[in-house]
């Protein structure tokens, strides 16, 4: 694989360019859509072999597998009459989308995967869910972290759902910051403070011979503070009702 095009460069796009070519001794070819062009101008000029293209076809023209990244509000009118060749791999990466329904707007043969990269992929330190296995697409996610391919779009779907709790992370994280700040605390000391309190929770959870029910029993004390929290916060009404909220998002993404 040396021709990648991306349609859609956000916050993923942009992502998925910065891993495959920052740093990297052989990065290939990238073709990007004109669209947002103060993000597309930026990687062209830092990153040599990044192009931007004057419209979505010529992306698609120029690439041998094609990163589709539209929000997906935007996505029928953006690629409403493109023209995808058989021999073009098609990754879809709009939350929501079937590839049944990518496959009727594009009238394509063409394989279609569908896949979770997350913005880790800049580090090259995200897996990337696809759907189906693809070994063109699994290579391309092999480069920015790992691929774990699944058959079944429907496990597809629990993984998506699963992606959704990322920004409640960040916002768990603000309140703790505005908590501490409402007590006295600097607000720039309490920001520092919980950024680094988590970054080392991050750090943990690279250690994949003990199991997330372990890792939590090995930061509590038995009737310690940490114990305290948990049971009192997120206890099995807060478990069930994340459950609930989870399976109302997996209903609606079937």
């Amino acid at each position: 694989m040396t021709r990648v095009g991306v349609i859609g460069v956000g916050e993923i796009g942009r992502a998925i360019v910065d891993g495959l070519c920052d740093g990297v001794e052989e990065p290939p070819e990238v073709f990007l859509s004109p669209r947002g062009a103060r993000t597309v101008a930026e990687l062209s000029e830092r990153h040599g072999g990044v192009h931007v293209c004057a419209s979505n076809q010529q992306v698609v023209d120029r690439s041998e597998v094609v990163v589709i990244a539209v929000r997906p509000r935007d996505w029928s009118e953006a690629l409403a009459d493109l023209r995808v060749d058989g021999d073009t791999v098609v990754v879809n990466v709009m939350a929501g989308v079937s590839d049944d329904d990518l496959r009727r707007t594009l009238a394509t043969r063409a394989p279609l995967v569908r896949a979770i990269p997350l913005p880790a992929v800049r580090e090259r330190r995200s897996v990337t869910v696809t759907c189906p296995s693809h070994p063109v697409v699994d290579s391309l996610f092999e480069r920015l972290g790992g691929a774990l391919p699944v058959a079944d779009e429907a496990v597809f779907n629990v993984f998506s759902a699963l992606t959704a709790t990322l920004t409640s992370h960040y916002w768990y994280l603000a309140t703790l910051t505005e908590w501490a700040a409402a007590h006295g605390v600097a607000t720039d000391n309490a920001d520092r403070y919980v950024r680094g309190l988590f970054q080392g929770v991050g750090r943990a959870l690279s250690d994949e011979t003990r199991s997330l029910h372990r890792l939590a029993a090995d930061h509590e004390t038995p009737n310690g503070i940490n114990e305290r929290v948990r049971t009192t916060w997120f206890g099995p009404a807060n478990a069930e009702a994340l459950r609930r909220t989870l399976d109302d998002l997996l209903t609606d993404l079937r």
